[in-house]
């Protein structure tokens, strides 16, 4: 199908359903057939032409962290799931070895196939993700090649809602349908993803975001083994409890955090190798108290608490699958709000303690919990993702959602509340 052809069937109605079906509400389709239209336009401006054959659109959601705040990089377990704001790709292949990719508010990005090792000055960038997403998925012994792409995204950066693992879920799930037959795992997606995150972007985070984006729905990973994750998806319809799920982008600089999020996963792993493992799965719980003392002295009262936060996490994941296999919401909210208390008092991950005086995320919990409260016991909130700045989520009952939003908007501006739906698919080619 030729970039014109991908535009016609646009157009004419024959991706509606499909459509319909990826957003979950009828009423999304008119947006989403503007946005891809709008994106099938800068394709064919920015590479000159639309006649191309073999055309494709690829998609890949955002996450939502729902209960396991900072186990995954420990081998613990999490509940994620993917989310309806996605990033979309408009892509041809190229016979000539070569990436050509422009992100939507971005510059053009070139990466040849034959020059895939790490690049230092690359560290931070887009360019060392697709670098280092190439590289794995070759090293694994799939197929490579060259692709123009045009990509726009509904996932807010920097909001906790993984903008970067969907990109690099797109470009795995690109090279699978282009080059493999759509044959390369999503599991195996999110493991090149988070790979390329760690060692070419420079970023040492757990496997969770790359799951959740990968695998799609809701989502029960388990990373004990952690080159080959157990995941079980769990049924939850929100509609059905009569709650929403919010996201709230408290709008706080993420400048200078790098230090704090890298000393979550270091701390808990000075404890498990003052016990003689590398990371906290390796040790228990019980080794862990009953070494209270030397580890305080030698770790510290941080590193201490944070571990015990770690197993407690693990603790409430279980409790929240259990929970909404038997159908008790009402345990489900239970658990989500000890996740945040746990979260604020012992993983201590909600404002940077190198800038006591912008504490956004800290004000946005203070402000939900009082909202809830106020309308009735209308919900639970916890901070979203990796913490210190960013976004808090919350689980608000339907008939409270005017007033929670209305005072998330009021505190950090017209739009900051996000109502999300959790999406079926992860990672996949629409056409």
């Amino acid at each position: 199908m030729t970039v014109k052809e991908l535009s016609k069937e646009i157009k004419n109605g024959s991706l509606d359903d499909r459509l319909a079906e990826i957003y979950m509400t009828e009423d999304s389709v008119a947006y989403q057939k503007e946005r891809y239209e709008k994106a099938i336009k800068e394709f064919t401006r920015i590479f000159n032409h639309d006649t191309s054959d073999d055309a494709h659109i690829f998609s890949a959601p955002g996450r939502t962290e729902v209960c396991g705040n900072h186990t995954d990089h420990q081998n613990g377990e999490v509940l994620a799931a993917s989310i309806s704001d996605d990033a979309i790709a408009i892509v041809t292949p190229r016979d000539d070895d070569a990436i050509q990719l422009l992100s939507e508010g971005y510059e053009m990005m070139t990466v040849r196939l034959d020059s895939l090792d790490p690049v230092p000055e690359e560290e931070g960038t887009t360019k060392a993700l697709i670098r280092g997403v190439l590289a794995k998925t070759k090293e694994k012994g799939y197929n490579i090649g060259g692709f123009n792409a045009y990509v726009t995204s509904d996932v807010l950066s920097g909001s906790g809602l993984s903008s970067s693992a969907a990109f690099e879920t797109i470009l795995g799930s690109i090279l699978s349908g282009l080059y493999n037959n759509m044959s390369i795992d999503p599991i195996e997606i999110a493991i090149i993803g988070q790979y390329a995150e760690n060692v070419y972007f420079g970023k040492p985070c757990g496997l969770m975001d790359q799951m959740a984006c990968s695998v799609g729905a809701l989502c029960h990973i388990d990373f004990a083994d952690p080159d080959n994750p157990a995941v079980e998806k769990i049924d939850l319809d929100l509609k059905k409890e009569g709650y929403c799920l919010c996201i709230t982008d408290t709008k706080g600089s993420h400048a200078d955090l790098t230090p704090d999020y890298a000393a979550v996963p270091a701390e808990m792993k000075s404890v498990a190798e003052l016990l003689g493992g590398k990371i906290l799965h390796d040790v228990t719980e019980e080794q862990v108290l009953s070494s209270a003392t030397m580890l305080r002295e030698k770790a510290g009262d941080r590193a201490f608490l944070r571990a015990i936060h770690y197993y407690e996490e693990c603790k409430r994941v279980q409790e929240a699958v259990s929970a909404l296999k038997s159908d008790r919401f009402d345990n489900f909210l239970d658990v989500i709000r000890r996740s945040g208390t746990s979260s604020f008092g012992f993983l201590q991950n909600i404002y940077s303690p190198n800038d006591l005086t912008h504490q956004n995320t800290s004000v946005g919990l203070a402000v939900s919990e009082k909202v809830l409260h106020e309308t009735g016991d209308a919900g639970v909130c916890r901070i979203h993702g990796g913490g210190f700045a960013g976004t808090i989520q919350a689980f608000v009952r339907q008939d409270a959602l005017g007033a929670y939003r209305d005072a998330m908007d009021s505190l950090f501006g017209e739009g900051a509340c996000h109502v999300l739906l959790i999406r079926p698919h992860g990672g996949f080619r629409i056409i």
